[in-house]
């Protein structure tokens, strides 16, 4: 198989087979950008069900009688009131109230944790806040990810597992382990990064082909497909989710993301606490989505403005099909500039405007996720 020698192979690129038409790189992995058919790729997230690989992801285990303390120690969300097989999604930011990262939290039991993210600063950290006993390990080289997104994701796991996948067994941001799924060990998480309903499987690395194999088989009469990077890219800012280096970077707080409101400020403390408070009242930018009424134009690398003056510039655009193909993006803009309804202008098209819309566009309430 063809992929840049220059990027490193994730446990499922040799599954693919020779039709991926484009690469990319996603935290130094070979990821397929597509398979050359774009449009099709993104129907199957949104119509029927598709496969996207999320190996790349960091994945830290946090065991011993500190864990949960440990990541409470670090991160936004209180995890030390969660239960078993639930999900917390939030930040981690610097002492200093900058964002590190948007990951996710899995609390097996009171003393394993799980933190999924693309960061390795989430390691420093928690090595930093670890308490006494606790012992922290990444493994990302372990453990092959796959998520499973669609209307049909459901439908397509049910028939590759004993565990019940209903909605009552199995709710949104929920996951359980100890179960097989394509009789290969598997923890099966109910979340994703589509707007979709989906799950997302973690296995061993050395049964990525069985797994794969499993779903291209069983998934045949229910539209499985894979889907590349440009088809989520599109599904991702249709459903307002964030992509780190993208929609934020090192200088951003999570008041300025959109990710205020997974900040716990009731914590008696962790990391950052302090610096959030005190950065509350001073958002200068604001993360939105904004939406162009033609379909042929290339916003890339435009540069948006408010009564003449520079607010923002545009770095990925799409055209997304939700919207009849008319082109969106989610940028970051002058806070004076984020209201929805306002009216930005192109400094590379003049007299072409852009609209600041609600944030997400797709499924503001989630259900569809939920369902």
């Amino acid at each position: 198989m063809n992929y840049p020698d220059n990027l490193k192979p994730t446990p499922f690129l040799p599954l693919y087979g020779d039709g991926v038409v484009e690469w990319t790189d996603v935290l130094g992995f070979a990821m397929p950008l597509t398979w050359g058919d774009v449009p099709g790729e993104y129907g199957a997230i949104r119509n029927a069900v598709a496969a996207i690989e999320f190996s790349v992801l960091l994945k830290y285990e946090v065991k011993g009688p500190g864990a949960l303390a440990t990541v409470d120690a670090v991160y936004s969300r209180d995890v030390a009131g969660m239960a078993a097989g639930k999900i917390a999604y939030g930040v981690i930011v610097t002492d200093e109230g900058y964002m590190i990262d948007d990951c996710t939290v899995f609390v097996h039991g009171p003393e394993h944790v799980q933190v999924i993210g693309g960061s390795e600063h989430i390691g420093e950290s928690l090595l930093r806040a670890a308490r006494p006993g606790t012992v922290i390990a990444e493994r990302r080289g372990d453990l092959a990810q796959l998520a499973v997104q669609g209307p049909n994701s459901r439908a397509l796991l049910q028939r590759l597992t004993t565990a019940d996948l209903s909605n009552k067994a199995l709710p949104y941001y929920n996951f359980i382990t100890g179960i097989e799924v394509a009789g290969i060990p598997a923890q099966l998480s109910r979340l994703g990064f589509t707007g979709e309903l989906g799950y997302e499987v973690i296995i061993p690395v050395a049964r990525a082909a069985d797994l794969w194999a499993a779903l291209t088989k069983e998934g045949r009469d229910l539209g499985f497909r894979a889907a590349g990077g440009a088809a989520l890219m599109t599904v991702r800012m249709e459903a307002g989710l964030l992509l780190s280096g993208l929609d934020y970077g090192p200088g951003t707080t999570p008041w300025e993301c959109r990710m205020g409101w997974a900040l716990d400020l009731k914590k008696a403390e962790f990391q950052g606490k302090d610096a959030l408070i005190a950065l509350k009242d001073q958002v200068r930018t604001r993360v939105v989505t904004i939406v162009l009424d033609a379909t042929d134009i290339n916003l890339e690398g435009n540069r948006l403005e408010l009564d003449g003056r520079p607010v923002g510039n545009v770095f990925m655009a799409l055209p997304s099909p939700y919207l009849h193909g008319n082109i969106i993006s989610m940028v970051t803009v002058d806070a004076n500039a984020s209201k929805a309804g306002t009216k930005l202008t192109l400094a590379e098209h003049p007299g072409l405007a852009v609209e600041v819309v609600s944030t997400p566009v797709y499924d503001p309430e989630r259900s569809r996720a939920r369902s």
